[in-house]
């Protein structure tokens, strides 16, 4: 159970513990992003008492930090580019001594940042050009204008500072009348008995008639960095680092909203420099739009755990490592599916159902003695979407049912999962599908494997038109039928796929026109792909007797599917 503890700091203590090595951050932060101008802003919004925000600490001791767990330190140093944006810059990782290091920021890093960088780091830019570098350029100075005549901001401005703060890049002598913010932390201003004389000595140069408001300035600055508890922060105890991760996720969302798995790619990253390259190449090869986020769950599958989705240390090496072999898994993969007709492109915006293949090809060199059983396992999972609620949870149960069964994927196997096991309610369930439906799309998909050419697109089409049970009904059809044919003439038993511009011209004419129409050869093969009853009239007045009969064969049809 996690306990909440509220507490509030100065800036200056909270600084001191990132100094002091007390703070740190987690491993799967974002980089630094700010520019020069939120820093700016930032300090006006301070010395304008507006509030910083809440900040949110994680606890950190010998209970939810393994020692594997890697966490980053603040910046000193940041490099700021000619239009003044922060580049990227690679936090160092390192291993934390809880007894010197027990907080780690999961939101408020880009304000904590800016605050230690202004009072303790060094802020730099690059000029235009200039060779990309962590640090290095132009040394410049966070300063504040002390002379109210000299002041550049617009007062009236909407969202502008109302204090003169801003960078400067001046390398020589600063004006008289300017006031280097880090200068605060000089011990004299510390000190109550020179505070006063060493504020004199700053203002000295300033007129007269702003040194009341100069005055005022760094006193106010002393007060905020010193004196009031700006930093109000909630620190979470006894929470464990997924629980942190998910944590981070949902509040550092800002305008976009960041995904977990976004977050899980930066710490592999951070642990695989190259991933993501090595992703792109895979993905552009065989899985176009699977995403890195299919890569990232697969490796979950085979080396970690796949409930927690956490990437450690341990997991990113073994991805790593064993690349190779990864890459040979997920190609044998799409070759298995091509042999049975079936594109692996098809679940692109699917993949769950394919990671418990995954994981017994990457573990059962023998996979191919198999085959059957990765065939039942895929249809079944698909066609009683058994991905539809608890997938993670589903996948380890895969995961378990495999390990168990010496690495392998077998019908015995699925008829012991009540999830997977073929029954008789399961098949009259895609038996009532509807046009439109996953299922009824998936169902007639795999229907038509044996015969369907994949350089043409099909379409789902009623063999009875939809519009014929809009009009009158056949004078020898009893309104209590007429509502029951209406009520199935969009299930899976009048459905079939058509070519699309065969779709197009047959558009709503009548089954037995459209049949008429046919020649021997086409007839043959529409009765063969359509799987029509034979010896069953294709008028509208025996709906019945035709939707019945073809619910029967597809019913054996699916029952073969399912293994």
């Amino acid at each position: 159970m996690n306990r909440l503890i509220d507490n509030s700091i100065s800036i200056y203590e909270a600084l001191q513990n990132i100094k002091e090595g007390k703070y740190v951050m987690p491993a799967f932060q974002r980089q630094y992003v700010w520019s020069m101008e939120q820093v700016e802003k930032l300090w006006d919004s301070i010395l304008l008492d507006y509030p910083i925000a809440t900040f949110l600490f994680w606890h950190l001791d010998d209970d939810n930090v393994t020692w594997d767990t890697y966490f980053c330190n603040f910046l000193y140093e940041v490099t700021f580019d000619n239009r003044k944006q922060a580049d990227t810059v690679n936090y160092e990782l390192s291993n934390i001594n809880v007894n010197k290091t027990d907080t780690a920021v999961l939101d408020g890093q880009q304000r904590l940042t800016s605050l230690f960088l202004s009072l303790f780091g060094n802020a730099f830019i690059r000029q235009k050009y200039a060779r990309r570098k962590n640090s290095g350029g132009i040394v410049t100075k966070l300063l504040i204008e002390l002379n109210k005549n000299k002041l550049t901001v617009d007062e009236e401005e909407y969202n502008s500072k109302k204090y003169d703060i801003k960078f400067s890049e001046k390398v020589g002598k600063l004006s008289p009348t300017q006031f280097e913010i880090k200068n605060i932390l000089d011990p004299r201003f510390q000190d109550e008995s020179t505070r006063n004389k060493a504020i004199e000595e700053v203002i000295s140069k300033v007129p007269s008639d702003s040194k009341d408001y100069a005055r005022n300035i760094l006193n106010k600055l002393y007060n905020k960095i010193f004196v009031e508890k700006l930093i109000r922060y909630t620190e979470i105890h006894d929470m464990k680092q997924d629980d942190a991760l998910e944590m981070f996720v949902r509040f550092n969302s800002g305008g976009k909203a960041l995904r977990k798995s976004e977050i899980t790619m930066s710490i592999l990253e951070a642990y695989w420099p190259s991933a993501k390259t090595e992703f792109g190449k895979l993905l552009v090869d065989s899985y176009v739009g699977f995403g890195t986020d299919f890569i990232i769950r697969s490796a979950l599958m085979i080396y970690g755990d796949v409930v927690k989705s956490n990437i450690s240390k341990s997991i990113a090496e073994e991805l790593k490592n064993n690349w190779s072999e990864f890459k040979k898994t997920l190609k044998n993969l799409e070759v298995t599916l091509k042999e049975m007709k079936i594109e692996v492109s098809r679940f692109a915006s699917s993949w769950n159902v394919l990671l418990p293949i995954i994981y017994f090809i990457y573990y059962n060199p023998e996979y191919k003695n198999n085959l059957d059983g990765i065939r039942a396992y895929l249809i079944r999972a698909v066609l009683f979407t058994y991905f539809q609620s608890g997938t993670t949870g589903k996948l380890q149960q895969m995961k378990s049912r495999i390990n168990e069964n010496d690495y392998e994927i077998t019908v015995d196997m699925l008829n012991q999962m009540n999830d997977l096991r073929v029954t008789d309610g399961k098949i009259e369930d895609i038996l009532n599908e509807e046009k439109g439906s996953r299922v009824a799309s998936e169902a007639l998909y795999f229907l038509s494997l044996d015969w369907r050419n994949n350089h043409f697109k099909y379409e789902q089409d009623h063999l009875h038109p939809f519009e014929r049970f809009d009009g009158n009904k056949p004078i020898s059809v009893s309104m209590e039928d007429w509502r029951r044919w209406r009520g199935n003439r969009n299930r899976l038993a009048n459905l079939h796929l058509l070519e699309g511009r065969s779709n197009s011209s047959k558009s709503d004419m009548r089954l037995a026109d459209y049949y008429n129409d046919m020649n021997d050869v086409q007839k043959a093969e529409f009765i063969k792909q359509s799987l029509i009853p034979e010896g069953v009239s294709l008028e509208l007045e025996n709906f019945e007797e035709f939707y019945e009969a073809r619910k029967a064969i597809l019913k054996e049809k699916i029952r073969e599917l399912l293994g």
